[in-house]
């Protein structure tokens, strides 16, 4: 049975309480920011529109005339800064944009518990939602950031190496600048989307295991087998329901007349799961015995 004395020091550390102000999201974002593999990951992505603008510089400009979507988008990326943009986009989003969403979420808290640091943060005492909340809020934003990274290094490294000009769309016609500009930012809003499966998958792993590579390569890993369950054509309409299957939507947004009905479907399901996992996460954790 407390005494009178226990009581009214838990009323006065009840009273300076707040847990709304716990582990603030600027204290994460700064914590995160300073990892390692966050600058690691900014570099690998900055670096990207240099590796390609060298690859054509030594292997010159992409051959045309061949079948074939992705041939035929390659074929423009000389074009302009847009085009370029664009074929970055193209070539990384199908995988390479899928590991600092996978790394950022699925990394997060797992990495807390790998350093035995998990229990002393909600010791503090942070509320296990709060905590939750902040590092993937906090995960998210910089899964934008880095989506974003890309295609701006893109424009700029595109546009000094070929010109600033229209996007030249593959099926004929093109767009202006300005144009071209505002469909590159539904493109990337977009992939943002549609990677949220990625990010629900990994943020649920990383509440689950203490192995924050566990997290971010069962995510990854996930990913690619729903890539690959995408190209049985034997499952027909069975593959609507897989996020692969629309992770290319975005191409309907460059053309002369956009076409949104895919990138609504894509989305739609994209975060569908994205909130079942999310929520598995949130569930899981509240009631998870944290020992490290």
């Amino acid at each position: 049975m407390s005494t009178l004395t226990e009581v009214t020091e838990r009323a006065e550390v009840a009273a300076g309480y707040r847990a709304g102000r716990t582990l603030p999201l600027r204290v994460e974002l700064v914590r995160q920011l300073k990892r390692r593999r966050t600058l690691v990951m900014g570099a690998v992505l900055a670096a990207l529109p240099f590796v390609l603008v060298i690859a054509f510089a030594i292997g010159g400009t992409p051959d045309g005339g061949r079948d074939g979507d992705r041939v035929n988008l390659m074929d423009t990326a000389t074009a302009s800064g847009a085009n370029f943009a664009a074929v970055n986009l193209f070539v990384s989003a199908g995988f390479l944009l899928v590991i600092p969403v996978a790394l950022f979420c699925g990394d997060t808290v797992a990495s807390e518990a790998g350093w035995s640091s998990l229990r002393y943060l909600l010791a503090a005492p942070v509320p296990r939602m709060r905590l939750l909340w902040s590092k993937l809020v906090v995960g998210l934003g910089l899964s934008l950031a880095a989506m974003v990274l890309l295609p701006v290094v893109a424009l700029t490294v595109g546009t000094i190496a070929y010109g600033w000009g229209p996007l030249q769309i593959p099926t004929g016609g093109a767009l202006d600048p300005g144009t071209a500009a505002q469909r590159l930012v539904v493109v990337v809003a977009y992939i943002f989307v549609s990677q949220l499966v990625t990010a629900g998958l990994a943020f649920w792993l990383s509440t689950r295991t203490d192995a924050p590579l566990g997290a971010v390569g069962g995510a990854v890993g996930l990913t690619i087998v729903g890539n690959v369950l995408d190209a049985v054509t034997a499952l027909g309409d069975w593959r609507h329901f897989l996020p692969a299957h629309w992770q290319f939507a975005w191409a309907d947004a460059v053309q002369p007349t956009p076409e949104w009905s895919g990138m609504i479907q894509g989305a739609a399901v994209s975060v569908t799961y994205a909130l079942v996992l999310f929520a598995l996460a949130f569930r899981g954790f509240v009631r998870k015995d944290v020992v490290s």
